[in-house]
Parts: C-alpha cells; structure tokens; sequence
C-alpha cells in the first residue's frame, strides 16, 4: 500500500537529507547522575542473620530438599526477627513451624519457648523450654518452666521443678530466679513463712551498697510478700532501699507512696578535694 501525504512537511527542513556522522566518530560524554535530596524517610534495616552455628544445626537437623532446608533457615530467621522486635506471637507461630521441622535443635526450642512464654501462652512455653532443657541439659530457663506452672495454678509442679534446679548446679542468678518463683507460689497459697524463710537465706535481707540485679530482685520478692503478708514497715523498709538503689525499678517507688511513704532521697556525697584557698587578682 502506498500512502501520499499532501499536508505539509513534518520536521525541520534543514535536517532533511542530512545523514548522521559514523558511529566511530561519536565521543561518550559521562554525565553524573543527579544527587537525590536527602530523604527524612526510616534508616533502610540492615538485613537480619542468624548466627551461623544456629544456621549450621538447622541444616543438619532438618530433613528434606535443599530448597525447603534453605527455606527453614529463612523462617526462623524471621522469627528471631520478630522475637527482637518484641512481636512475640508471630515470632510464636514462626518457631512452631521451625520446632515441628527440626524438633531436636536447642535453639529452636530455646526461641520457640521464649517467644511463648512472653506471649503468655503457658503450656506451650513450658513444653518448648522443657524440651530445650533435656537437649541442652541447661538449667537457664527452669524458672520460666515454674512461673508457667504458678500461672496455671500448678504448684506441685513448681515444687519438682524446683528441686530439678537445685539439683542442676545452676548459678547464682538462675537459683536466685528459681528461688524467688518458689517464694511467690508459697506465697500465693498463702504459705508467708515459707516464703520469707526461703527468701531470707538467699541473702534477700542483705542491705547492700552497689546491689546487683539479683539482689535487687530478691528484695523486691521479699517486699512483696511482706506486702500480702500484713507486714507493712517491713515492705516499706525494703521498697524504699530499692528505690535508693535503683529508682526505676519495677513499681517499687508507686508500691511505696501506696504504703503511705514518702519517696528517699540519696544524701550528697561530700566533698573529698579540698576547697582550694588561692586567691585570684
């Protein structure tokens, strides 16, 4: 088919006939790219990774084609995410896909039981730090394992668990720990004696000068169960040295002015330089 156009001319006429230059004498000119203005938008995240002994154990255990294996390591990956950032029930619903997958791996069982317990589903958090207690035969979350059990109103439970942490050789935190969970179920059965007698010799009744995080936390038990005890100066005798040692402790301050007292004050330490006597002109 043949098309005439009658109209006029389209372009410049000037270009018209003319024929390009050959392509080796063209010159490549780099022209810089324009610089973006700095944007106000969130610092990209840097990408999340395991640690690659947890990584290298998932693999090993997990029984399957590569791509699924891989994909594996990709979900709890995504669960150790969202456990960091404090979204425990999908770091939950990750790691029970990961724990049915590879369920002889500590670490799995270990995140998996965390994220749980956080989450507040008892049973499920006493099932996976179990599980990684008799893989790992480590005492660290025992306590956990007994809290689950107060939660549920189990308190034989606690009791066995108890005495498995003691027989474990745990540390001194982990005891401590196991000791105050022991001392609140006590206490919730309304056994206060019991309770204080058990937290006193873990050194609960010590007044320290640079106490621990451990210390402090047996005080405030032991606060605690003065408290639901009746014995209110002794309750307010160890909030206010908690308050001193460690103002924002808890809610050891708010339980304090509940009790009727006034907030302590740390005195000023004095002055160990002499003043200097110069005189300046």
């Amino acid at each position: 088919m043949n098309i005439t156009s009658t109209g006029p001319e389209l372009g410049d006429a000037k270009s018209l006939g003319r024929t390009p230059d050959p392509l080796g004498s063209w010159e490549s000119v780099a022209t810089p790219a324009p610089r973006s203005a700095p944007s106000t938008k969130a610092k990209i995240r840097a990408k999340y990774s395991l640690p690659t002994d947890v990584a290298a154990d998932v693999r090993k255990a997990f029984i399957g084609t590569a791509y699924m294996r891989e994909k594996t390591v990709n979900t709890l990956t995504r669960a150790a995410e969202a456990y960091d950032r404090k979204r425990y029930e999908e770091a939950l619903r990750l790691g029970r896909v990961v724990a049915d997958a590879t369920p002889g791996v500590a670490a799995v069982r270990e995140l998996t039981g965390l994220a749980a317990y956080r989450a507040e589903r008892w049973a499920m958090a006493k099932i996976h730090l179990r599980a990684y207690f008799t893989i790992s035969d480590d005492p660290e979350h025992l306590p956990l394992v007994m809290d689950a059990d107060r939660a549920n109103h189990r308190y034989r439970a606690v009791e066995k668990t108890f005495e498995e942490v003691q027989a474990s050789e745990p540390t001194a935190e982990v005891l401590a720990e196991a000791r105050i969970v022991m001392a609140e179920t006590w206490a919730d059965q309304r056994h206060f004696e019991e309770a204080i007698d058990l937290l006193i010799k873990a050194g609960a009744a010590k007044n320290l000068r640079n106490p621990s995080y451990r210390h402090v936390r047996l005080w405030y038990a032991l606060a605690d169960v003065y408290d639901r005890a009746g014995d209110t100066s002794s309750a307010r005798e160890l909030f206010a040295r908690i308050v001193l040692a460690e103002p924002d402790a808890y809610d050891a301050a708010d339980r304090l002015v509940e009790l009727g007292a006034t907030l302590p004050r740390k005195n000023r330490k004095r002055r160990v330089t002499p003043t200097s006597k110069k005189k300046f002109d």
